[in-house]
């Protein structure tokens, strides 16, 4: 893999306990920068801590509070001084099931992780990011964003509905010195591929593990995109599906 040089930068990253969080907890430190470690399971980000070392800092939050979030981030910047990246990672698959029998309930819970989750990070961060005149917002998005998968329909809507915050923050902001994009990885072989693999819905769940890209790849796009190499795609989903991207971030 490429390697990059972050080293100075500050980064926090939501649902950072597992899976593509995890990993890019872990190649942003690589890369040099400090990492805060955002994430309801204390337990998981205290020990992911203690394995970076004294560039990372864990945070117990819950994304779909917003106070939370605000908290976290101040807690960042007063830790390490600034923040200069976002990485809204944290989300849910579940409910998986036709609408006509979906819980509105569950429906609502992914709607305050997945899309209510994003624009807290985004809002949280956007206050001293916009203060410093720099700053990257990273949202992990999905073909769901931009396709109807059935059995789906909590995560398409929140994914499509994270991808119009994309757009919007970075017409808002692009001249303020903010840099906002989201990654659509493709499919990942994470836990969350586990629930999809389980619950037999759609042609995702289909699919042989050896079809998912390790979350290493998808970590790696990440601290790819914070570099001016992938500023072409502002405002935008990067694809790590297509062969040129995989070639740039250095995971073909």
């Amino acid at each position: 893999m490429k390697n990059f040089d972050l080293n100075g930068q500050t980064v926090l990253i939501t649902g950072a306990s597992r899976g593509i969080g995890a990993a890019a907890a872990r190649a942003f430190a690589a890369a040099g920068a400090n990492v805060a470690l955002v994430a309801r399971s204390r337990e998981r980000i205290a020990e992911l801590a203690g394995e970076i070392g004294k560039k990372a800092l864990a945070i117990p939050c819950d994304v779909s509070r917003y106070w939370e979030v605000e908290q976290a981030v101040t807690a960042t910047v007063e830790t390490f001084g600034r923040i200069d990246v976002i990485v809204n990672n944290a989300g849910v698959v579940d409910p998986i099931g036709v609408l006509s029998q979906t819980d509105p309930e569950a429906w609502g819970k992914t709607i305050d992780i997945n899309l209510k989750g994003v624009m807290h990070g985004m809002r949280a961060a956007m206050g001293p990011m916009i203060a410093q005149g720099s700053g990257t917002i990273l949202t992990v998005s999905s073909g769901a964003a931009h396709n109807p998968l059935e059995g789906w329909s909590a995560y398409c809507a929140s994914k499509a509905g994270a991808f119009m915050l994309t757009q919007v923050a970075d017409r808002e902001n692009r001249g303020k010195g903010l840099r906002v994009m989201g990654l659509s990885p493709g499919t990942v072989a994470t836990d969350m591929q586990r629930e999809i693999k389980q619950s037999g819905v759609g042609p995702v769940s289909q699919l042989d593990w050896s079809a998912h890209i390790p979350p290493e790849w998808a970590a790696q796009a990440l601290v790819w995109m914070c570099t001016p190499e992938a500023d072409p795609w502002l405002g935008k989903d990067v694809s790590l599906r297509e062969d040129d991207i995989r070639r740039q971030v250095g995971v073909a």
